[in-house]
């Protein structure tokens, strides 16, 4: 619990625009150091037929997800309305990424923490040519697939591009969503999945066939990215 004082100042728009700001220009030197493999290399003339398109990452994993980003692209991604989320927003926008506030949750307060909105707000901007990327995982149960972003494929009928990106050296957090710290100068990996499409209308069982499937599609792809910047056969579950 934040001691008030405290919590004043992490609420206060200009010190989450400072924090924001200086953080998407680490996040900018982190990617300008480094170097980042590419898999499948021909990832973007793959996916040029389908954009736009909804990109699936899983929560931690989502702090370099702004430099995969094209000059033509246009994107927007759903950033929840906690504290830590305006960090992110500040930081999204500063690096060219439009932002929807919202959380997905399992729960019954969807509503509450603006999933209603926020659903449709995405769904109108993949109707606009937006790009759109989300986490995969609601906030407090990690790597587990929730039900939003198949409902989104479904209703949009647009393809989810699952995508994991690893670094080494890298520090992994020991919070709830696995954050991991990156560092510059580093090696790195974006390895994306096969996408996944959600027929319009798809009934309960349909839904989660493909819920389990972003959820499979994610963390192999986790994996190989850990394969590449670690040099093993085995992989990892890193951040």
């Amino acid at each position: 619990m934040l001691k008030p004082s405290l919590r004043r100042l992490t609420t206060a728009p200009w010190f989450q625009t400072a924090v924001g700001v200086v953080g998407a220009e680490y996040l900018r030197l982190i990617w300008k150091t480094s170097r980042f493999a590419l898999e499948p290399p021909d990832i973007y003339q793959i996916v040029k037929p389908d954009l736009p398109v909804i990109v699936a990452m899983w929560h931690g994993q989502h702090f370099l997800m702004p430099f995969i980003k094209l000059k033509d692209h246009r994107a927007k991604t759903l950033i929840s309305h906690h504290r830590d989320g305006a960090f992110n927003a500040v930081a999204a926008q500063w690096l060219g990424v439009e932002v929807i506030r919202g959380s997905g949750t399992h729960g019954q307060d969807f509503d509450r923490k603006g999933g209603t909105s926020a659903f449709m707000e995405l769904l109108t901007a993949l109707q606009d040519g937006y790009n759109v990327a989300l986490t995969a995982d609601v906030p407090k149960v990690s790597r587990v697939c929730g039900p939003g972003i198949v409902k989104l494929a479904s209703m949009s009928g647009r393809p989810i591009y699952p995508l994991a990106i690893a670094t080494s050296p890298r520090r992994a957090l020991d919070n709830w969503d696995r954050s991991v710290v990156h560092f510059p100068f580093s090696k790195g990996a974006r390895v994306a999945g096969t996408p996944i499409r959600v027929p319009p209308n798809a009934d309960d069982a349909t839904l989660e066939a493909a819920r389990h499937e972003v959820e499979a599609s994610l963390n192999a792809a986790t994996v190989r990215a850990y394969q590449i910047v670690d040099g093993t056969g085995k992989g990892g579950t890193g951040g």
